[in-house]
């Protein structure tokens, strides 16, 4: 199976319009071109890419990105700049403004479903991407290349 970068548009469910919330999942994939043999090069072509729709830097520490599973990334001292995104890797690496690293040594969003929710530094939700077969049933929802927005 090829590689699917998921584009993630939100929806504003009451007024019917798309609509961003100010930090929110643009970008995810997690069906990575290849093998998947674990390699710290495979894990890190892994990523969900979480952005900032606003002119000012956004403080993501203590937030937090998590998959149906609950296996969690913190996000620790990261200010996401204004209009700015950064891509959160699977793998090992060392981390810059645009670039994070989980270090981890597995996957962790699967193939054939599974859901990105990342949640403020108060645990409150800020934006989930849901993608897979069990999701077919919500088909209002759905995105063009099929994830939709919660």
């Amino acid at each position: 199976m090829g590689a699917v970068a998921l584009p993630a548009s939100a929806a504003d469910h009451h007024s019917g319009y798309p609509r961003h919330a100010a930090v929110y999942i643009s970008q995810i994939r997690y069906d990575v071109p290849g093998r998947d043999d674990r390699s710290n090069r495979a894990l890190n072509k892994e990523w969900v890419d979480v952005t900032n729709a606003t002119r000012r830097a956004v403080n993501l520490d203590g937030w937090t990105l998590s998959d149906d599973e609950g296996r969690t990334y913190t996000f620790d001292h990261v200010w996401l700049k204004g209009r700015g995104t950064v891509r959160v890797h699977t793998g090992h690496g060392h981390d810059t403004r645009t670039d994070l690293y989980q270090d981890r040594r597995r996957e962790v969003w699967e193939d054939r479903g599974d859901t990105a929710t990342l949640r403020n530094d108060h645990g409150r939700f800020v934006d989930a991407v849901s993608w897979g077969h069990d999701r077919d049933h919500r088909g209002d929802d759905r995105d063009h290349r099929g994830g939709h927005r919660h």
